[in-house]
């Protein structure tokens, strides 16, 4: 609370933007975000951090963070110094945050009593943010380091997944060393791979999300190009065959008693694009079924996953998990974010709307499941 004008609100550092290829949608969910808490009861700090990683002060303005006419906000457009930076000490006994320009002594800004971050992908959603809060002593809404980096890196979630004996597709990785040191032997481990699961292929940057960086491959001659769009923004990529059917998404969300599960989403077959890309997700609203048209011993089959799901990955408030239903009548686990979006589109809020629980409340019950956790080990 800040030293300046007391208040006995919890104040809420809402931190987005970041270092990853989803910096803008990052902006566009902290706008939302924003939006949402209920001022009467928390004070709010919004807290952009640029592509270059610099931590600055914005303008808690939501109205400027959204999509206008296809361009993509940017925290340093609504920064306001070109130079000055906000520093969180590391320093568990203190939760005052900092502000310094050059030229000039350090503000004092106040402490922080939670952390909300809106960071997707590296250096945010991956466990790198959640193990700074952890050294400086600040709760935070989310799942803390293992479950934000197993949910980061789609190899080991598969992996995590599969020790808990739930349905993953096939899969394949290439690693940075195998492609930089032998593209060819690479090259032909994901060859057989789709010898034996059969083309089309999926390549993806194994730690990225919203889409970013994700091929579909329907021979060998579109395959190089497709690893080396996946490696600009990651050199570690995962290799998925096609898994035919129905895509289903389940929200899960951390109350009092433990974690429940939503009212499950489908995505549609978008017409225009040849998956779910980004363009579709974020740029030309492409609009999920909720809820989905299942029948009620499916709906409760994919929440039983989705919960089982988060409780394998140790997740921690808040996760959304995605799923195939095939032509057998199997659910396929695909991945789940840790920090899905919360853009007005976004499919985790829909979910959540549609089983009871409106935006601001689920919001608030966010913040309120991090303010009761400590940090540490738990």
């Amino acid at each position: 609370m800040s030293s300046e004008t007391p208040s006995q609100k919890p104040r809420v550092a809402v931190v987005f933007g970041g270092r990853s290829s989803e910096h803008a949608i990052s902006v566009v969910t902290a706008g939302a975000v924003l939006a949402a808490i209920d001022r009467e009861k928390y004070d709010v700090l919004p807290i952009g951090i640029t592509t270059d990683g610099r931590w600055v002060l914005t303008a808690d303005a939501p109205e400027r963070m959204a999509i206008t006419d296809r361009k993509l906000p940017d925290v340093a457009e609504l920064s306001e110094s070109a130079e000055g930076a906000v520093v969180l000490p590391v320093d568990p006994t203190s939760r005052e945050v900092v502000y310094s320009e050059p030229g000039a002594g350090p503000k004092a800004l106040g402490e922080v009593d939670v952390v909300f971050p809106v960071l997707h992908g590296p250096y945010g959603e991956d466990g790198t943010l959640q193990g700074l809060l952890e050294l400086s002593g600040v709760p935070y809404v989310g799942s803390g380091v293992l479950a934000s980096a197993v949910g980061q890196d789609k190899d080991y979630m598969k992996r995590v997944f599969t020790s808990f004996g739930l349905p993953v597709g096939p899969y394949e990785v290439v690693r940075p060393r195998e492609w930089e040191q032998d593209p060819a032997a690479a090259r032909k481990k994901i060859v057989d791979f789709a010898g034996e699961h059969g083309w089309p292929l999926f390549v993806k940057p194994a730690r990225a999300g919203s889409s970013m960086g994700i091929t579909k491959v329907d021979d060998v001659s579109g395959l190089d190009a497709a690893v080396e769009e996946a490696r600009r923004h990651d050199p570690k990529i995962i290799v998925e065959s096609l898994l035919t059917g129905r895509e289903i998404e389940c929200g899960v969300l951390e109350f009092e008693d433990g974690p429940r599960a939503s009212v499950p989403a489908e995505i549609p077959p978008v017409s225009d694009h040849s998956f779910y890309d980004f363009e579709a997700k974020y740029i030309d609203s492409a609009a999920g079924l909720v809820p989905a048209p299942l029948t009620g011993e499916q709906t409760a089959r994919v929440q039983e996953l989705a919960v089982a799901a988060f409780e394998a990955a140790s997740c921690e408030g808040l996760v959304r998990a995605d799923f195939f239903l095939q032509d057998d009548g199997e659910f396929v686990i695909n991945e789940i974010n840790t920090l899905p979006g919360f853009t007005p589109i976004s499919m985790y809020p829909r979910m959540w709307q549609e089983t009871g629980v409106s935006y601001p409340e689920l919001v608030d019950r966010l913040i309120q499941a991090a303010l009761r956790r400590s940090t540490g080990l738990r």
